[in-house]
């Protein structure tokens, strides 16, 4: 007699569809994608750009001329690591920007080619083009920020965590792996952090990739972790400061908060303005629909598993800025942005196959073809939407650094000039733009004591700014305040100068040799122009 015997299931697998092969056309599109937000930027965000009160502090690390900045607990130096190759040789603002511009093209085309063997190219294209296009990503693609290559180094980590779990990991997957992970942290260690806890999740079985990610979290983490123990008593006392000057991590509903703040506002904190623009939000109610949709195509598929994940890696890294900070900011979530602009494609390219599927009869042609204009009429609009309110965002940046540019050059018509010290409203920008060191007595930027300014006073010139005639704070030196200038953003400016230090004053010997030429640092917001140097000692200016 014959056993019968029951033929054995094959082995479960994601789908039978092959991986796809990489397109030898998608990295001419990429490129071409990046080249175009390269002109959008070199259009928009470039032309008279100044550093704002971030940038300042980053690149003011960086080298140069210019004191550094008070570096805050919650900060990290990837940035300013980031910026020394330009900010160590010159001052042109205009240089920096188009050394960042290039470079985060250069790096978005990378991020999203690390995809290559698990998405479709016309996917990763699409992916490419919806994350690159939103305003975010073109107002900070040339800020001296981290948030940027945050949202790329995320992207390119999930990306060859998903390589190494579907097709096995090489040493390049490996290395790869660790050393992105070890750039976000290196930008901001608590994204990395972020990062890090689904990717280390779903690589528990994978102790080579798990060992790569835990390295490169440490090795990002080095500069913090030694920085914390020389200047601030150890890594927990830095966190706690940190949390701080965050306003404390807690469970605080920021959702309404990032929503508003889309409009055009880089920092809104606190949130409490009134909603003028909501048809900014349109696209971001969207957003979870069109990854969802993303997610349940890729699964049909058979790459549930790689959308599965930069999905999961989003959520988590959007958790802290929409559920733990009371405050909001557009680029806190161009991580998240980035990981699900995979699955948006997704569903993005279904919609563009179905919306031109003719259906053999004549009429249903014809209502393809509306479909199909319908969407690009659909994404026209985002995309317009997009563009106007980077140009809104870059005009008001403008604004605001030509506000401390004009600050600037009237501390230095007063006598305020390096070496030098400026306290109070706005003292931290303003500083760099004057060439001088930034003191605050309180506050996040706290770094000095009241006696510790009136005795810098008595070496260099010293003055403590004020902001739409707000009272004299309570450390400046006595008598009335010289008013500096009217600003835009801040109403005047004055400001209270503390006596002239007891060094002595070269008297000029013709009014062409007292006329001097002082540059902040910033190049073309930076310059400052030629103005005449003030006697202390009686307050008259010579020169023009």
């Amino acid at each position: 007699m014959y056993e019968l015997r029951t033929p054995s299931p094959p082995p479960v697998r994601e789908s039978t569809e092959p991986a796809p092969r990489p397109s030898p056309r998608l990295l001419p599109c990429l490129v071409a994608v990046a080249v175009v937000c390269v002109a959008v930027q070199l259009a928009f965000v470039v032309p008279g750009s100044g550093l704002g009160w971030d940038e300042t502090v980053y690149v003011s690390q960086a080298g140069g001329d210019t004191p550094a900045a008070f570096f805050s607990a919650p900060r990290a130096r990837g940035i300013s690591y980031l910026v020394v190759p330009v900010a160590a040789l010159t001052a042109s603002t205009t240089a920096l920007r188009i050394y960042l511009v290039l470079l985060s093209a250069g790096a978005l085309v990378g991020a999203f080619r690390v995809w290559r063997t698990l998405v479709p190219a016309r996917v990763l294209v699409c992916a490419g083009a919806v994350f690159a296009t939103l305003w975010p990503a073109l107002f900070y693609g040339s800020m001296a920020m981290p948030n940027l290559w945050c949202a790329l180094g995320s992207l390119a980590a999930a990306g060859w965590v998903a390589r190494g779990l579907l097709r096995g990991a090489g040493r390049a997957g490996l290395l790869g792996a660790g050393a992105a992970t070890a750039v976000v942290v290196l930008m901001r260690p608590a994204d990395g952090v972020w990062l890090a806890l689904p990717l280390l999740l779903v690589t528990v079985v994978r102790p080579r990739m798990f060992a790569a990610l835990a390295v490169g979290l440490l090795v990002g983490a080095a500069p913090w972790i030694v920085e914390a123990f020389a200047h601030y008593g150890g890594p927990l006392t830095r966190l706690h400061r940190a949390s701080e000057i965050q306003g404390g991590l807690g469970w605080n509903l920021a959702v309404d908060d990032q929503a508003k703040a889309l409009e055009g506002r880089t920092l809104c904190r606190p949130c409490t303005i009134p909603w003028k623009r909501p048809g900014t939000t349109v696209w971001w109610a969207l957003l979870p629909f069109l990854a969802a949709g993303g997610a349940v195509v890729a699964r049909r598929a058979g790459r549930g598993t790689a959308i599965l994940l930069a999905t999961g890696t989003a959520v988590s890294l959007a958790v802290p800025y929409l559920f733990l900070i009371e405050y909001a900011a557009p680029r806190f979530l161009l991580p998240a942005y980035a990981l699900l602009s995979l699955p948006v494609a997704e569903c993005l390219v279904r919609l563009y196959a179905w919306a031109r599927r003719p259906a053999g009869r004549p009429g249903r042609t014809v209502a393809a073809q509306w479909r199909v204009v319908a969407l690009a009429a659909v994404l026209a609009a985002h995309l317009v939407v997009q563009l106007q309110v980077t140009s809104r965002v870059s005009a008001s940046s403008h604004s605001t650094s030509a506000d401390f540019e004009t600050v600037a050059a009237a501390l230095h018509r007063n006598g305020i000039r390096p070496p030098c010290v400026i306290s109070g409203h706005q003292a931290v920008p303003i500083a760099y733009y004057a060439g001088c060191a930034s003191r605050q007595t309180t506050g996040h930027d706290g770094s000095i004591t009241p006696a510790g300014l009136r005795e810098a006073a008595r070496r260099v010139p010293t003055a403590v700014l004020v902001a739409g005639g707000g009272p004299r704070p309570a450390y400046a030196p006595s008598g009335p305040p010289v008013f500096l200038a009217e600003t835009r953003d801040a109403g005047p400016y004055s400001g209270y100068l503390f006596p002239p230090p007891d060094r002595p004053v070269r008297a000029a010997r013709t009014p062409e040799a007292a006329r001097g030429r002082t540059v902040g640092r910033g190049g073309g917001p930076g310059s400052l122009g030629r103005t005449g140097p003030t006697d202390w000692r009686t307050g008259a200016r010579s020169g023009s």
